[in-house]
């Protein structure tokens, strides 16, 4: 019998984790679904999925989480969906060392962590892929998510440079680069909003009443959002192609800012994401 090709995926609590997580189950992988809570690692459990606790604020838990995947599947990892993370929205006069601190603690250190835990496993079976959820934000900022954005550009930053230092191996890492998806990234920004930011005191009050009444309003969505399959289809050709790309594009918004930065010179580009940030908040 051929064993099935694992794969780790971290953040399945909901959203684009939880989706990727059942759509590879079904394609015949077998998934390790991981979340950071327990409650949540026991409903993915319910839903059939193998699921583990892994929080990507501790390098404890990521250890104990990749020995014991290890241990279940023989030493054998195929790929790894580095999902996990959140934004933190405020202007970056606004952001403490503490918040931006958390906000790479998660969406860069931890993930970093993680790659480089399973990286001598990929090295030792001689083949592997990793695949990197980095986003939009992750090559044009946009105003007011300055934390989130210096996340996803480091992470990119760091995958390009892997990328780099794995060639000669048949181990591939690809980043995907999403827009707005359904999920429930907006209203966990909410609450790392409200946790940060002291919207009293700030000389930019009057953005974040707009702001508030955006991120609270879960039933708005922003224009040219997806569903989280969209995000899967990415996985699936990084996880099958024999030649997996370096980025995948989600999104409408991705595509066309992705052209418009090389087309553009910088105060062009400028001028149109501070209109994308004043419609959005208007």
């Amino acid at each position: 019998m051929t064993q099935k090709k694992t794969v780790l995926i971290t953040g399945c609590s909901s959203g684009i984790g939880l989706c990727v997580a059942e759509g590879l189950m079904t394609r015949g992988y077998r998934v390790f679904a991981t979340a950071r809570k327990e409650e949540d690692v026991e409903i993915l459990e319910d839903r059939g999925l193998e699921s583990l606790q892994l929080d990507l604020d501790s390098s404890e838990s990521i250890r104990v989480a990749v020995t014991e995947i290890l241990a279940r599947s023989n030493n054998q990892l195929y790929g790894l969906f580095n999902n996990g993370a959140y934004g933190q929205p405020g202007a970056i006069e606004d952001l403490s060392r503490r918040a931006i601190r958390a906000q790479f603690e998660t969406n860069l250190f931890g993930t970093m962590e993680l790659t480089n835990a399973i990286l001598p496993t990929m090295r030792k079976q001689g083949y592997g892929r990793i695949i990197q959820n980095s986003s939009l934000l992750g090559f044009v900022a946009l105003p007011y998510r300055g934390a989130y954005n210096a996340s996803k550009y480091a992470l990119e930053g760091l995958t390009d440079t892997l990328r780099l230092e794995l060639a000669g191996t048949d181990i591939h890492i690809s980043l995907i680069e999403p827009g707005p998806i359904k999920s429930r990234f907006r209203a966990n920004a909410f609450k790392k909003y409200q946790e940060h930011i002291n919207v009293k005191h700030s000389v930019h009050k009057d953005i974040y009443l707009a702001m508030d009444k955006r991120l609270s309003n879960n039933t708005n969505t922003a224009p040219f959002t997806l569903p989280p399959s969209a995000v899967l289809n990415k996985v699936v050709h990084a996880l099958e192609s024999p030649l997996p790309r370096i980025r995948y594009y989600v999104t409408f918004p991705t595509y066309l800012f992705g052209t418009l930065k090389t087309i553009l010179p910088t105060r062009a580009l400028d001028w149109i994401l501070k209109m994308v940030a004043h419609k959005e908040n208007s």
